[in-house]
């Protein structure tokens, strides 16, 4: 179909709108990654924008070698990885029953699961119970209470409801089980809202900050997101840093040191996203409109 001259111009005008707005999200992160990178003259004086000024590793050196980022990291990806899998195991065992129209009880418990939607305890029940289950200190307690996102699960039922019913049948009249049916049946046509939880759950893990803070008293087991957010507040970080050569001491400021904890925690997700884009949107339209 050929598009008119009213067309071409709304077209262009999107483009030209959609680019600059993309730039000033950008903005802000390249100017952090230019500050990592610059030396402390640099950034004291003031010259630094958007491209470092008289480059240097030394920030993201001595980041590595005098704090517990690297341990902070390794929790992180503990975290993040075996709280996704925990998260998509039991989202599939609840969304796929929930799809099938012969589950005699599916409306109530789609309306129970569905009212702690609505509905929450509070902060101080849901610490109250995880201190019952003796959960405090553990990773388990930010695992278990989240284990399952009741919207992540209706916009995975909704995509197992959209499936025909035809091509299960087939899949067991040759004898497939119903696991079976599942693992290689189900789950691969699935796939674009798979990746699409599964982005939504490992980025939430990813950022866990407030969580983390209440249930984990142990600084061994601080994730990035609180390593980093206790050395942006942290005005004096370079005195407290160990192993922290002399010479080096003189050549860092404690901005250089903040920015590059931040993009050392940013920069997993921006090589993830990429990955799943291809899939983020079709997950999303796919689960909700056919549903």
């Amino acid at each position: 179909m050929k598009t008119t001259v009213g067309e071409r111009v709304f077209y262009g005008v999107n483009y030209i709108l959609l680019t600059l707005i993309g730039l000033l999200c950008l903005l802000p992160l390249v100017h952090i990654v230019a500050i990592s990178f610059s030396s402390n003259t640099a950034i004291a004086t003031g010259r630094v924008s958007l491209w470092p000024v008289e480059p240097s590793w030394l920030a993201y050196k001595s980041m590595i070698e005098g704090t517990n980022i690297v341990k902070a990291f390794k929790n992180s990806l503990l975290i993040t990885l075996a709280g996704t899998v925990f998260n998509m195991v039991f989202t599939i065992l609840a969304a796929y029953p929930l799809s099938k129209k012969h589950f005699y009880f599916r409306r109530i418990f789609t309306l129970a699961i569905v009212f702690t939607m609505m509905f929450k305890a509070g902060l101080i029940p849901d610490y109250m119970l995880v201190k019952s289950l003796h959960l405090v200190g553990k990773y388990w307690a930010l695992w278990l209470p989240g284990l399952i996102s009741v919207y992540n699960m209706l916009l995975l039922r909704s995509f197992f409801a959209a499936i025909p019913e035809e091509l299960e049948d087939a899949a067991r009249i040759d004898g497939c089980s119903e696991w079976r049916l599942i693992m290689q049946v189900i789950l691969p046509l699935s796939l674009p809202v798979i990746a699409t939880l599964t982005l939504f759950y490992g980025v939430g893990h990813w950022n866990s900050f407030f969580n983390v803070m209440i249930y984990i008293n142990d600084p061994n087991k601080y994730n990035l997101s609180v390593l980093v957010q206790n050395m942006i507040q942290n005005a004096s970080i370079l005195t407290e840093m160990s192993n922290l050569n002399p010479d080096d001491y003189k050549m860092l400021t404690p901005e250089s040191i903040k920015s590059a904890s931040v993009i050392v925690m940013t920069l997993p997700m921006l090589l993830v996203y990429p990955f799943l884009q291809k899939y983020f949107v079709k997950g999303v339209m796919i689960g909700a409109i056919k549903g």
